[in-house]
């Protein structure tokens, strides 16, 4: 493997301190040889509007390209009322439009999150995987990272503490690596 597989991580929570962009900022520290993972931050982007869908703020025309220069997307999201937190839905719509340029097709895409209940974001997870779907991206199916009472597998400055939990984000990527590779080909 010589060429780089780049992977742009997308947290969907605005929170300074938050779980998921700690998730992903321990993405980066553990990819694997040969990747890279770069984190946009969602901060700034607004609701989307159709009536500005063929002449969007900067910011979005920003958040396309970076989808585009990516080889393949990793999420990190916390669940909000059992489902995927507005300002993350918000995004992809963004990126999805309008009609006949959605950036998100044919990715390859992993989803990671961590919650400070015990269901670890899992129902977020799954409804990320139904907009999927429509958007014709490839998800990576195993394993599932849901990093539980997240209080307490991370300290206070963000890095992740929890050996296993740092163990699936390592085979998630992993995954994701291989996948990017063999739709590549």
């Amino acid at each position: 493997m010589t060429e780089k597989i780049k992977i742009l991580g997308i947290a969907g929570s605005l929170r300074k301190d938050s779980y998921n962009k700690s998730l992903l900022k321990a993405a980066q520290e553990l990819a694997p040889k040969g990747a890279t993972v770069e984190i946009f931050d969602l901060e700034g982007i607004p609701p989307f509007n159709q009536d500005l869908e063929s002449q969007p703020p900067q910011i979005i025309k920003d958040f396309k390209s970076k989808i585009k220069a990516a080889d393949a997307i990793l999420i990190a999201t916390p669940e909000y009322n059992y489902s995927i937190p507005g300002v993350l839905k918000n995004a992809i719509d963004c990126a999805s439009r309008p009609y006949g340029d959605n950036v998100w097709k044919t990715k390859p895409v992993a989803i990671m999150g961590a919650s400070i209940g015990m269901l670890g974001t899992s129902r977020a997870q799954y409804h990320l995987r139904q907009c999927f779907v429509i958007l014709e991206m490839f998800p990576v199916n195993q394993p599932e990272v849901m990093v539980t009472f997240a209080a307490d597998k991370f300290d206070k400055s963000g890095k992740l503490l929890d050996e296993q939990a740092g163990k699936l984000v390592i085979k998630l990527l992993e995954s994701l690596v291989n996948l990017t590779f063999q739709m590549k080909k």
